[in-house]
């Protein structure tokens, strides 16, 4: 199974070819939408790479298909700016979780 990155910057694109990894780059919901959708279709693709802009951005079809589908395994991950999640996001979501404050 390969993995697949969808960025909303060239920068990160590159990083992750560096790595083997190859990528789009797109920049509207519409590019977004098409993009998983030719995603979806390929078997070969286990994981898809999505920067966390397009998490904060576009939720609900993220999440869809986070619910909806087994395959592929939908990983945000910080931009070259960094994460846009507060610093001790594990353990807030923790303590929202299971009620317990760690």
């Amino acid at each position: 199974m390969k993995m697949f990155l969808i960025s909303d910057n060239v920068d990160t694109c590159t990083g992750m070819r560096l790595a083997g990894v190859d990528g789009i780059v797109v920049h509207e919901k519409e590019e977004l939408y098409q993009a998983l959708k030719r995603v979806m279709t390929d078997e070969t693709i286990g994981i898809v790479l999505l920067t966390e802009k397009f998490g904060r951005e576009f939720p609900d079809m993220i999440d869809e298909i986070k619910l909806n589908r087994k395959m592929p395994l939908i990983v945000e991950i910080p931009d070259r700016h960094g994460t846009g999640r507060k610093k001790n996001f594990i353990t807030s979501y923790v303590n929202e979780a299971i009620g317990l404050k760690l």
